[in-house]
């Protein structure tokens, strides 16, 4: 957690969305300071047909390569938030080619008991999970 759900354009190939996963947690793990094995993603591929990303009229350039992130995460605050927009479009630039501009991102913000981790068990509210505890 946070939980990362990417939608691209498909024809990505298992190599390049794997870099872009992995790119994307490092991002996380530095911004959110978060356990490495706090790693939670999903990609989603569409059909051109399927997928616009416009950019709200700020002359923002699109291309093949877009990617929409949607993170759904307990409160992080604007700082943290920041931070990762920023590491995010530094590292995919650096380690998938994907420019910034072709880099939207939405965050989805809930609490502690809209998390289980399994075992049907809300980790956060009995204290299986926080201040550093692992889920058992």
């Amino acid at each position: 957690m946070p939980l990362l759900h990417f939608h691209v354009l498909g024809g990505r190939t298992d190599d390049e969305i794997k870099a872009l996963l992995d790119a994307a947690h490092e991002a996380m793990l530095e911004a959110f300071s978060v356990p490495r094995r706090d790693r939670y993603q999903l990609v989603s591929e569409y059909k051109p047909s399927r997928f616009i990303v416009e950019d709200t009229g700020l002359d923002i350039p699109r291309t093949e390569k877009v990617v929409l992130v949607q993170m759904f995460s307990r409160p992080r605050g604007e700082e943290k938030i920041a931070l990762f927009y920023k590491l995010l479009t530094e590292r995919l630039e650096a380690e998938c080619g994907i420019a910034s501009s072709d880099v939207m991102v939405s965050v989805v913000e809930n609490q502690d008991a809209h998390w289980s981790f399994g075992r049907g068990r809300a980790q956060f509210l009995t204290g299986e999970l926080g201040a550093g505890k692992p889920v058992h």
